[in-house]
């Protein structure tokens, strides 16, 4: 899938029947096409055996041949905790308010579509729909699946497709919507946390309390439905819907593209087999910053999806918010206030609640009573809870390590939960095995904020290196992603619940908060390249929570997060907006970094509509990007960046070096001077190491200081000594 070498689009279309007609000796042409992609990029989609698409493989216009392969789909507090908070408006200073909050930007997402009649999507006070958007509101094939736009959501597009050549039509027709409408909430969720109107007074069953708004809450949305049902509670999309869904959103003139969704952790795959390498590389080579969820499979290393260089990857943090359920026992037993107890010593694993509820003897025991269990698993808690609250059990009290704040979820809506520390839920044990009628008394959950909540790294959220370029940093960025109030699709085709906003948690929740922030950064700077954008949110991160106490990574025992965890950071929006420096990334470069992958001369002369010649002296290591990463230090190395001053004209710079362990930095020069006629300055960092042994990674941070702006890049360095 190469650059769009003509405009016409109907030229392109027949060119991509024409390629096919030849594979398929002119049989079965329109049953076989499926997309002709012919706006961001040309190619197509289509039915073809292994053999025929060997035959396409070896087509002179051909670049690549891409199997549809499966994609799964991967805000009250959260911009309090970054700084950002409604408040902020009135300040003339803060980047709301010298935004307009994102009037004008148009943010894409491609998701499982859009619930559109929730306050928080209402137009109300929004400026009128950009002049330059090409987009359409497709409403919809059958009437109960409708939907209309207006000046929030300007744009409505699904694309069905791909998932049906694969899994046929039954699933869409019983569970979801024929049209961009969301049956799965999701994408409702997303988009409120991109762009969502302010609501106040929204709550979760009075848990959360507060003000709902997106990251850019006046600015317009454009919905790309490409995840469709495929059973319960897991919605799929395709390689050739999201592709489509990327060609259109080029076409219409989006601003940000976000997409909350990603291959498994670990595919065998290269980095050019993930759908969003192509479309998004065409997206970025045209002005539009693509931000994308990193994934759901950590805490292991080597989980992290969506590792393009040129794409924004977002990894899940936790915020200084907690909901706490005060307990107490009531040891002078049964009281109008308090609840039984019970734990088996037998089933007390939170895996086996499901023997519990089989066990008729046991089963009669349990109604009415809290449960306790003791799990090592990260989602042990629903384990328990779906069991349990089919025979009426008051609700469960799982006790793990690590806790977290516990997802809040419509699925847990017939029983309370409650998360514990494995030692409170020994001494629980211990209370019910001293008295024959053990009881406790529960308080009213309370929304707690601010000290001593920590900011975490959340163990669901993947981790790098990437596996196929470890040469660069991912994830990038880390942003609120663990219980985030926002819009769902309420009493849906799979559901009849009562609630507009709930809580969710995932990277996914993460990815469009930063696309938000990400549209404020556009609409201040609209002269900047997607990847100033990047360096600037990098650059900016803090790397200490609002106290200044270390961030938490998330395992089966918590250490102190790294680049790994967090990429440059969690988003720091305020600063972002004004980084000082930024490490800029032009195509040329982007196509060096392809040349260093060994895509080949002709195939990135296809992509890229240049004539392309590598010359094999580019080294990954030297791509522009707002990191150093060095997976494999033998020998000394030096690096290349070169930095672009957005700040004051006449500004001058200076090392602050904090080197990996056993590991010896030289930057030079050591000082930047930048002046009316010195805007761009290259420096060059040194590296070595001192270890007799080889190593893992050790981590350290080189930052530009000018006495107002801290420029900050991670350096991550592995030793590897050779052997004889």
């Amino acid at each position: 899938m190469g650059e769009t070498k003509n405009t016409h689009h109907k030229i392109l279309a027949d060119l991509h029947r024409d390629i096919l007609a030849n594979i398929l000796k002119g049989k079965g042409v329109e049953d076989s096409m499926l997309y002709s992609y012919k706006h961001g990029f040309s190619g197509f989609a289509a039915k073809i055996t292994p053999s025929q698409a060997q035959k396409l493989a070896e087509h002179p216009e051909v670049v690549s041949i891409i199997r549809n392969e499966v994609y799964k789909q991967h805000t009250t507090r959260s911009f309090d905790y970054l700084g950002l908070s409604s408040s902020s408006v009135s300040s003339p200073n803060s980047l709301l308010e010298s935004t307009n909050s994102g009037d004008g930007m148009v943010i894409g997402l491609v998701d499982t579509g859009i619930w559109p009649e929730l306050d928080v999507f209402d137009d109300k006070g929004l400026g009128p729909v950009p002049s330059r958007w090409k987009g359409i509101c497709k409403t919809g094939l059958v009437p109960n699946s409708t939907i209309k736009c207006n000046k929030k959501l300007i744009g409505a597009r699904f694309f069905m497709m791909g998932f049906v050549a694969e899994n046929g039509m039954d699933g869409i027709k019983t569970y979801d919507y024929l049209s961009a409408r969301d049956s799965s909430g999701h994408g409702t969720h997303t988009s409120t946390i991109a762009a969502g109107s302010r609501v106040t007074g929204i709550s979760y069953n009075g848990i959360g309390k507060g003000t709902v708004r997106g990251g850019a809450p006046r600015a317009h949305i454009a919905m790309y439905k490409v995840l469709w049902y495929y059973g319960p509670g897991i919605y799929i999309a395709t390689t050739a819907d999201i592709l489509k869904a990327m060609d259109e959103a080029i076409h219409d003139g989006v601003d940000v593209l976000s997409l909350s969704l990603g291959q498994s952790s670990f595919s065998v795959l290269d980095l050019k087999g993930e759908d969003t390498f192509i479309g998004s590389f065409h997206a970025v080579a045209k002005g539009i910053l693509v931000v994308c969820a990193g994934g759901n499979g950590g805490p292991l290393a080597y989980t992290i999806v969506n590792a393009s260089p040129w794409i924004l990857t977002v990894a899940a943090s936790t915020m200084d918010r907690s909901f706490i359920t005060r307990a107490e026992a009531a040891n002078i037993g049964p009281r109008k206030s308090s609840v039984g107890l019970f734990h088996s010593d037998t089933w007390s694993n939170c895996d086996e609640m499901k023997k519990i509820v089989e066990d008729e003897y046991l089963n009669k025991l349990i109604v009415g009573k809290f449960v306790l269990c003791f799990t090592t698993q990260p989602e042990g808690m629903w384990a328990a809870v779906y069991p349990l609250s089919d025979i009426r059990a008051a609700g469960v009290i799982v006790a793990k390590n690590p806790t977290r704040p516990p997802p809040i979820s419509d699925s847990y809506h017939s029983i309370p939960c409650i998360e514990v520390e494995y030692e409170t839920g020994l001494q629980i044990k211990k209370y019910i095995d001293s008295t024959r009628s053990p009881h406790m008394s529960l308080a009213h959950t309370k929304t707690i904020v601010g000290n001593p909540i920590p900011t975490v790294i959340p163990d669901f959220s993947s981790r790098g290196p990437s596996v196929h370029t470890p040469e660069i940093l991912k994830p990038d960025i880390a942003a609120p992603g663990v219980n985030i109030l926002a819009g769902i699709s309420p009493k849906n085709k799979l559901s009849e619940m009562d609630h507009e906003y709930v809580f969710m948690s995932g990277t996914s929740m993460s990815t469009p908060l930063v696309a938000g922030i990400a549209a404020l950064l556009k609409s201040l700077h609209n002269d900047w390249s997607p990847s100033a954008i990047k360096s600037a949110i990098v650059t900016t991160a803090w790397t200490t929570d609002p106290f200044g106490e270390p961030i938490i990574s998330e395992g089966s025992i918590q250490n102190l997060a790294n680049p790994f965890d967090y990429g440059g950071g969690i988003l720091n929006p305020s600063k972002a907006a004004d980084p000082g420096l930024i490490y800029n990334i032009t195509t040329e470069g982007y196509i060096s970094f392809l040349c260093a992958m060994g895509y080949g001369d002709d195939n990135i002369s296809k992509i890229s509509h240049q004539h392309i010649k590598c010359q094999n002296i580019f080294s990954m290591l030297n791509l522009n990007v707002p990191s150093i990463t060095i997976p494999n230090l033998q020998h000394s190395i030096t690096v290349t960046r070169t930095v672009t001053n957005v700040g004051p004209v006449n500004s001058t710079y200076t090392t602050k070096l904090h080197a990996p362990i056993g590991i010896t930095i030289v930057v030079s020069p050591s000082v930047l001077a930048f002046n009316p006629t010195t805007k761009i300055i290259s420096f060059t960092v040194t590296i070595s190491s001192s270890h007799k042994v080889n190593t893992g990674y050790y981590f350290g941070s080189l930052t530009w200081v000018d006495g107002i702006h801290s420029v900050r890049i991670p350096i991550s360095v592995r030793t590897r000594i050779t052997q004889a």
